[in-house]
């Protein structure tokens, strides 16, 4: 089984999110919240994104992990992933694999060293289309009370 397929994400704490941003942003161009980088798998097959976010120093986020960030990589099967970690004897928070959200399905392990990492599946493609497709503005919510 494939278990990692790339970097989804970077996220670490600031004492002052806002503040920090400006200077990356000033710095190093890294403008957006978050700032998304779009890319290409190798072969062309599939479109993905890395996000870097700035998260709030006192953000439960990345508890229990130790560190100050949290890498998120894509995962092509969470739950196949996670059921070979179980019998791996990894550490898997009890959160992990709960739902589907618009973004896709989330786990969370722990690296020896007490390293908080996200495990992220992207939504399935056709889904993903479903989603761009929707006509701008036109939230659920809308849509529900026009049909009421």
């Amino acid at each position: 089984m494939q278990r990692v397929t790339g970097l989804g994400g970077i996220f670490f704490q600031a004492r002052d999110p806002k503040k920090l941003h400006r200077w990356y942003e000033r710095h190093l161009g890294l403008s957006g919240t978050p700032v998304c980088f779009l890319w290409r798998e190798a072969r062309g097959r599939g479109k993905g994104m890395t996000v870097w976010s700035l998260f709030p120093r006192n953000t439960k986020y990345f508890r229990p992990g130790r560190a100050n960030f949290m890498l998120n990589y894509r995962v092509k099967n969470l739950a196949g992933l996670l059921k070979a970690l179980r019998r791996e004897r990894v550490w898997i928070d009890p959160k992990s694999g709960s739902g589907d959200s618009e973004y896709g399905r989330f786990g969370w392990i722990q690296d020896p060293e007490g390293n908080r990492i996200e495990l992220w599946q992207p939504p399935a493609e056709k889904r993903a289309a479903r989603q761009r497709k929707k006509p701008a503005g036109k939230s659920r919510q809308t849509k529900r009370s026009r049909t009421r």
